[in-house]
């Protein structure tokens, strides 16, 4: 099963090569590599330029965002499934022939949504993130758990799709899904840690330098998807939705410690 994936980077050397060698190390016999750099100045393009054939296409051209940047990348994949992955993010070992094997026993499945980790900037893991209950409900109200970068799809899913906003500048990869999602796109998860979301300091999550931003482009796509404008109702029901997954995290770290006390 041919996998492709594309990495986006942007003045991100610090940890780029990481990113690149945790895709290329995966031992994924049928694996195309897309990396797309919009005009990086800090030496990464020499970093990228490095790795030679091992790179299937290279797009070093201006773009005007991520969701452009993403969207340019995936107009030269060819495999069957799709994934795409952060330059300062890393995929963990095995991760791909984990995804293949499951999509391969799964026919019926657009989606998959696999485990992963918070990490810093050293790649401390920080927390663990379980995927669950991924529906464009659930999305908008707080009450799924994912991780991009543990999320693969097909690519007949990903061609139906609207693929990614250029308007949207923080949650690009939310509104694919859930645009996925609204065309009937059958997800299924996988209970493997796949990969590492790395938040630290200078990072556009861990900055929260656009948190006003998010919250319009939020705004936008649950109006463009209910037909309605957010209410006190969808707030009601927000906190209900958040509690319900606090709940779940707290009852999966009390299994998750009685099982390492009874090993």
């Amino acid at each position: 099963m041919k996998i492709s994936i594309v990495t986006l980077s942007l003045n991100q050397r610090a940890y780029l090569q990481q990113a690149i060698d945790s895709v290329l190390s995966q031992g994924c016999r049928d694996l195309e590599y897309i990396v797309v750099d919009p005009g990086s100045t800090d030496g990464s393009r020499e970093v990228i330029r490095s790795y030679g054939s091992q790179i299937a296409h290279t797009i070093f051209e201006p773009d005007r965002g991520a969701a452009d940047g993403l969207n340019k990348g995936f107009a030269h994949a060819t495999g069957e499934v799709f994934g795409f992955l952060n330059a300062d993010d890393l995929l963990f070992p095995g991760s791909l022939r984990h995804v293949a094997n499951y999509f391969q026993a799964h026919s019926d499945c657009d989606m998959v949504m696999g485990n992963g980790y918070v990490i810093d900037g050293s790649g401390q893991k920080v927390r663990h993130i379980i995927a669950r209950d991924f529906t464009a409900r659930r999305y908008f109200y707080g009450g799924t758990s994912w991780m991009q970068q543990s999320t693969f799809f097909r690519r007949e899913i990903f061609l139906r799709s609207s693929k990614f906003n250029l308007q949207n500048r923080t949650c690009w990869d939310g509104e694919l899904f859930v645009n996925m999602a609204s065309l009937g796109a059958k997800v299924g998860y996988m209970n493997a840690d796949l990969s590492g979301f790395r938040i630290y300091a200078a990072s556009i999550s861990g900055s929260g330098k656009n948190l006003d931003a998010y919250k319009k482009d939020s705004r936008r796509i649950f109006q463009q998807t209910t037909g309605h404008d957010w209410t006190t109702t969808d707030e009601l029901l927000r906190f209900l939705y958040r509690t319900q997954g606090f709940l779940i995290r707290i009852g999966s770290l009390i299994q998750h410690r009685s099982n390492r006390g009874s090993e």
